[in-house]
C-alpha cells in the first residue's frame, strides 16, 4: 500500500513538472531562453517545451511597436534660454537576443540617449529656431537615436517633441509680441479694406459717370434723329401738299382747256387776281387796259348761262 502511494506521488510530481515545462508564447512576442546560464535559443509564438532545471526564460520580449513617453528634460538654447522639453519615441524590437544582452535596461538607456541628443541639438539653436524647427529637430534625433540603438536590437520609427515650455517671462513676452503682431495685422487689414473700399467706390463713380455720359449722348442722338425724322416728315408733307395743289391746278386748267375756254379762263383768273388785290391793303391799284373787253366777256358768259 505504501508503495502504491509513493508511486502515485511520483507520477503527480512528474505531471506537475511536465506541465511547468510547457511554455506558450503569445503572438507578437518572443522568449529568450538560457540553458545553464548561457543563451540557448529564442522562442517565437507558439507552444514550446522547456527542460526542467537547466532551462530558464531570461526575458519576455514584446515585438509590437511601443511608445516611450519621456519626462520633460531641461535644455539650454544657443542664446542661453533654459526650457523644458519632453519627447516621445516610437520604437520596435527587431532582435530579441540583442535587446536582452545589448544593454542592461534598454528603455532607460534610450531615455538617457534621447535626453543627451536633445540637449546637443537644442544647444546649437536659438529660442526662435527651436520653436519653429520641430521637424528638423525630430529628423536629427531620429537619425542619431536609431543608429545608436541598432546594437540593442531596437529600431526607432519616430521621434516627436511633445511639448516645449519656455520660462514664464519668455512666454509672457512672446504673448505680448504675438498680441502686438495680431493688432498690427488687424490694423493693416483694416487699412487695406478701407483703401480697397475707396478704390471700388471711385471706380463705381467713374463707371456711373461714363454710363451717364453714354446715356446722355445716346439720348441726344435719339432726340436729334427724332427731330430730323420729324422735319423730314413735315417737309415731305408740305411737298406732298404742294404737289397735290399743283396737280389740282393742273387738272383744272387741263379741264378748262379741254372745254375750249383758255382765253376766258385766263381773263377770269386776271379778274380774280384783281379782286384779291382790291381786298388787300394796297393804296394803288393798276387796272389792265383790256378790262373793258374782260367785262364784256363776263356779260357774255352771263347771257350764255341764262
Amino acid at each position: 500500500m505504501q508503495g502504491i502511494i509513493t508511486a502515485a506521488v511520483i507520477i503527480v510530481i512528474i505531471v506537475i513538472v511536465l506541465i511547468n515545462c510547457i511554455r506558450i508564447v503569445p503572438q507578437e512576442s518572443e522568449y529568450v531562453v538560457e540553458r545553464l546560464g548561457k543563451y540557448h535559443t529564442t522562442w517565437s509564438a507558439g507552444m514550446h517545451l522547456k527542460m526542467p532545471i537547466i532551462d530558464q526564460v531570461r526575458r519576455r520580449v514584446l515585438l509590437k511597436e511601443q511608445v516611450a513617453d519621456f519626462a520633460p528634460q531641461p535644455v539650454i538654447t544657443k542664446d542661453n534660454v533654459t526650457m523644458q522639453i519632453d519627447s516621445v519615441v516610437y520604437f520596435k524590437v527587431m532582435e530579441s537576443k540583442l535587446y536582452t544582452y545589448g544593454v542592461e535596461n534598454p528603455i532607460m538607456a534610450m531615455e538617457n540617449l534621447t535626453a543627451t541628443t536633445l540637449r546637443n541639438i537644442i544647444g546649437d539653436l536659438t529660442l526662435d529656431e527651436t520653436l519653429t524647427s520641430r521637424d528638423r529637430i525630430n529628423s536629427q534625433m531620429l537619425a542619431i537615436i536609431d543608429e545608436a540603438t541598432d546594437a540593442w536590437g531596437i529600431r526607432v520609427n519616430r521621434v516627436e517633441l511633445k511639448n516645449i515650455q519656455p520660462p514664464t517671462a519668455i512666454r509672457e513676452a512672446m504673448e505680448k509680441q504675438m498680441k502686438a503682431e495680431r493688432e498690427k495685422r488687424a490694423a493693416i487689414l483694416q487699412a487695406e479694406g478701407e483703401k480697397q473700399s475707396m478704390i471700388l467706390q471711385a471706380e463705381g463713380k467713374k463707371e456711373s459717370a461714363v454710363l451717364n455720359a453714354e446715356a446722355a449722348k445716346q439720348a441726344t442722338i435719339l432726340a436729334a434723329e427724332a427731330e430730323k425724322q420729324k422735319e423730314i416728315e413735315e417737309a415731305t408733307g408740305r411737298a406732298e401738299a404742294i404737289r397735290k395743289v399743283q396737280e389740282a391746278q393742273a387738272d383744272g386748267i387741263r379741264m378748262l382747256k379741254e372745254a375750249g375756254a383758255d382765253e376766258a379762263v385766263i381773263r377770269l383768273r386776271s379778274l380774280e387776281a384783281l379782286q384779291g388785290v382790291a381786298n388787300g391793303q394796297a393804296t394803288k391799284i393798276i387796272i389792265p387796259s383790256d378790262i373793258a373787253s374782260l367785262t364784256g366777256l363776263i356779260e357774255g358768259v352771263k347771257e350764255a348761262v341764262k
